[in-house]
């Protein structure tokens, strides 16, 4: 019997506006789309990486969490800097959440993003193992 895929969103409104969800969980896999450091549409630390990428991550947690998983079960991430130079305050960012998890990382330099006060963007999949999928919401 195929999985279910189960969707979460936010309140952000480009989710409706674009067709998307924040996060998709189906059985074990569970992938958070594209995160910014965005608070009820105000940019965190404008022209700060390191606290753009520990806000970023601190949300991505947060969205695993709601789908029931974690942090320890990130097996890949993605980065977008629009601050090649930043990325050493990136990378220090991301050590400290995932140095012992140790997932695989693409960081990518681009021109921009849909704000020019956001430095990263990151996405996230984690996988659950052999944990049950969630019993969708009624």
């Amino acid at each position: 019997m195929p999985e279910t895929a189960q969707r979460y969103f936010s309140t952000w409104p480009n989710e409706e506006l674009a067709g998307y969800a924040r996060v998709v969980r189906c059985g074990s896999l569970i992938m958070v789309a594209g995160t910014t450091a965005t608070d009820g549409g105000t940019v965190v630390a404008p022209g700060d990486m390191y606290a753009q990428t520990k806000f970023v991550l601190g949300k991505i947690a947060a969205s695993l969490q709601e789908a029931g998983g974690s942090l320890a079960e990130v097996i890949q991430t993605r980065a977008y800097l629009t601050m090649p130079d930043g990325f050493p305050e990136f990378a220090r960012a991301h050590r400290e959440v995932f140095a012992r998890i140790r997932p695989v990382n693409t960081s990518v330099a681009v021109s921009a993003l849909a704000d020019p006060q956001l430095l990263v963007e990151i996405e996230a999949t984690a996988f659950l193992g052999s944990r049950p999928a969630l019993v969708p919401p009624a």
